[in-house]
């Protein structure tokens, strides 16, 4: 299983040694003059499960998180008595002493409520408010629908909740009981990732560490508890409690009575479960900041236009409305450079329309380059955005890339990218925004419609994820979970699109379902969406006289000339390999052959083997033209690069990522309805034989390619246009 990349790293890491012998690791993120103190919770997981809080507080503020004892990069120690409230308050006291924080806010989930408690109890000095999320404190109350079962006596029959028991943990039914308590802690439909999480972090500590530390909790082997009432009574700073109308952990009557017993606020999420932090990320990362800023006193942290890079921190301007001129936020997908060049084209298309349009970009690197030497704004606040190509190229192995799954893993990217767009929206005003497969905006926006506060339009070249045939069962049940919760969501809050833009033609969205009992793909694309027609983003006759181009890019005419690219990210280097091991043989069966190889801007030419009749290049503005002008091309699977190739109709072979759903199916189903391209799968590319056979016979090949639309940006900038 492949290793889910953290999205941020720390800026500090450490570990201290209590002087019970226990070692305690820590880090912080950020800075600035108010400090957050992610607490851990139940043993059960460490501190990754703030991973959704933590790049978007830390742009805000300084964020210490540590692994509460038995699990992560901290101790495991034996004995109920190492896992005492108390203790676990001592081991946040001392990593304030040991990062050097005088006073924090403190954020806490579950159990580390109760430690939350009772440090500000006996430290009242270095607490300045606690965020209490989905409080699990002993107060005696009925937990609904749990029927009560004993944790220490030994049970014949292990069902429903009588798997929350000490025996049934150290006899063999951990494993059973982690994943029937994750799926009761993430109540939402639509849980997989999350509950995918929550098992996998419990697996990395052990049943006696998880036994040890809820006898502690119970006040079992020899354990004395201190009442949570008596601790409440100390408490003199704010106390903001945020409880799950559907916990199905720990009713909301828990935060209730601990708001009376400190005085503190109580906030109810309608339909929320017991770890909202992981489930509703935006809310509780807009709770948790607002109540930092408000207790900690710092108003101003950060998010404002004045704290944008390159803009003044001391000078801002207000607009009348009669006098701002219209302006778009445009968001362009860093998977793949094609996206950027039929951004750009609609963009051009819109200015036509609106020529006082003022357009700003928010984007990553690679599209970022690409905008640049085209001349357009980028958006300061872009370099907030965390890299989705980086991701990409750490989920892929040899030329595979299971797409489906690195979208899943890339959720804490997805969160903190929403994040940033929403500062952005919310300081500054637009009278549209376009996302061209943002899916992190279009998901979040209708998780949180109430953050809507202008025209949106969708943009996209697929709909619908689709399983890998090896995946099985399950990888079939949650592709079809992902678009079930889709659909919902589109059929609930239909007006959070304002258009949704189908790059393309009816004919070619695939013709299969979403999921067993869900509807036909096509039939449900033809009801929601516009249809634009392709949009290449360069004009095709402008490179049909191949002999001129050619004669303007420097190549000889009699020459043969193949172009081999990968697109904007790292996942394609082993395939230029590939193709480079292939280069000799091609070239002793055809003469005077050439080829150039485009590394990209994520790829170091310098790191290709060198080959005789190889120009090794990185990123080449216009490489649309230079595949108009070649014999051949060998690509990847990716849409923009082999329609850029069918609307120039070059013979073309293109060799899709093993496992990438969207190459596989959307993208294969695409070029046979346009007769284009001849398909390779990579385990014969990976024969230097079979690849080399493969480009000889595939070089100067008459073509029949269905034409490709060349008024696409313009029909596209057409929808678009009246939102304006």
């Amino acid at each position: 299983m492949t290793t889910q990349q953290r999205a941020v790293e720390p800026d500090e890491t450490g570990t201290l040694r209590r002087e019970d012998g226990v070692r305690i690791g820590w880090e912080v993120f950020g800075s600035g003059s108010t400090t957050i103190l992610l607490m851990p919770t139940w043993t059960i997981v460490h501190s990754r499960f703030w991973k959704a809080q933590i790049p978007y507080l830390a742009r805000h503020f300084r964020v210490v998180t540590f692994d509460g004892r038995g699990n992560g990069r901290s101790d495991r120690p034996v004995g109920a008595a190492a896992y005492r409230d108390e203790e676990h308050a001592v081991d946040a006291l001392a990593v304030l002493q040991a990062t050097g924080t005088s006073t924090s806010v403190v954020v806490a989930l579950s159990a580390g409520v109760s430690w939350s408690l009772h440090l500000a109890a006996a430290h009242p000095d270095r607490v300045e408010g606690i965020v209490a999320i989905g409080s699990s404190c002993d107060l005696g109350l009925n937990r609904l629908g749990r029927r009560p079962t004993p944790w220490e006596k030994e049970l014949k029959s292990h069902d429903g909740w009588a798997k929350y028991n000490r025996h049934y943990w150290l006899h063999g039914g951990y494993d059973d009981f982690v994943h029937f308590f994750f799926a009761q802690l993430f109540s939402e439909p639509h849980s997989t990732k999350q509950v995918e999480d929550g098992v996998g972090w419990a697996l990395e500590t052990t049943p006696r560490v998880l036994t040890d530390a809820t006898a502690a909790r119970k006040g079992a082997d020899g354990v004395e508890v201190v009442p949570i009432e008596d601790v409440c009574a100390r408490v003199r700073c704010p106390v903001l409690f945020v409880h799950g109308t559907e916990d199905g952990i720990s009713p909301p009557a828990v935060a209730e009575r601990l708001a009376e017993l400190t005085g503190g606020d109580l906030l109810l999420l309608e339909g929320s479960g017991h770890g909202p932090m992981a489930r509703d990320p935006v809310k509780v990362n807009h709770v948790i900041r607002e109540f930092a800023q408000r207790v900690g006193g710092d108003l101003t942290a950060g998010g404002e236009p004045a704290a944008y890079p390159g803009r003044s921190a001391n000078h801002t301007t207000w607009r009348r409305a009669a006098n701002r001129p219209k302006r778009a936020l445009y968001l362009s997908s860093p998977i793949g450079l094609g996206h950027a060049r039929r951004d750009l084209a609609v963009a051009d298309e819109l200015r036509k329309r609106h020529p006082d349009l003022e357009i700003e970009w928010l984007a990553q690197h690679p599209v970022t380059a690409v905008l640049e030497r085209a001349g357009e704004r980028v958006h300061p606040a872009s370099r907030w955005l965390l890299s989705e190509s980086r991701h990409i190229e750490h989920e892929a192995g040899e030329h595979d890339l299971h797409a489906f799954q690195a979208l899943r893993r890339m959720d804490e990217v997805l969160v903190n990218n929403f994040m940033v767009f929403d500062d952005v929206v919310r300081d500054e005003h637009f009278d549209l925004v376009v996302g061209d497969e943002a899916w992190d905006v279009d998901y979040f926006l209708h998780e949180n419609p109430e953050l809507k506060r202008f025209p949106f339009v969708w943009m996209t070249d697929f709909v619908g994820f689709l399983p890998m045939p090896d995946g099985g069962a399950a990888e079939a049940a949650l592709t079809a979970d992902y678009n079930a919760e889709m659909l919902e969501q589109r059929a609930r809050h239909r007006w959070v699109r304002d258009r949704s833009v189908f790059v393309g033609s009816p004919e070619d969205v695939v013709p299969d379902s979403f999921g067993p009992g869900l509807p036909g793909i096509r039939e449900w694309t033809r009801e929601n969406f516009d249809f634009a027609g392709y949009v290449t983003g360069f004009d095709p006759a402008a490179v049909a006289d191949r002999g001129r181009l050619r004669h303007e890019l420097g190549y000889a005419a009699d020459a043969p000339v193949c172009v081999v690219t990968v697109g904007g990210s790292g996942v394609g280097e082993p395939l230029l390999r590939r193709v480079l091991d292939a280069v000799p043989i091609a070239r002793r069966q055809v003469d005077g052959l050439r080829f150039l190889v485009v590394a990209g801007p994520r790829i170091d030419p310098r790191s290709l083997p060198r080959r005789r009749g190889v120009t090794v290049r990185g990123l080449v503005p216009d490489l649309f033209r230079h595949l108009a002008a070649a014999d051949l091309a060998v690509v990847q699977g990716g849409l923009t690069t082999c329609m850029e190739l069918t609307a120039s109709r070059t013979p073309f072979v293109y060799v899709p990522l093993r496992h990438h759903f969207e190459q596989g199916f959307h993208v294969r189903h695409r070029l046979e309805r346009y007769r284009a391209g001849h398909h390779l799968p990579y385990e014969q590319a990976s024969d230097p034989d079979a690849l080399a056979g493969a480009i000889v016979a595939s070089l100067g090949r008459e073509v029949d390619y269905r034409p490709v639309e060349g008024d696409g940006a313009a029909r596209a900038a057409d929808l678009i246009a009246g939102l304006l």
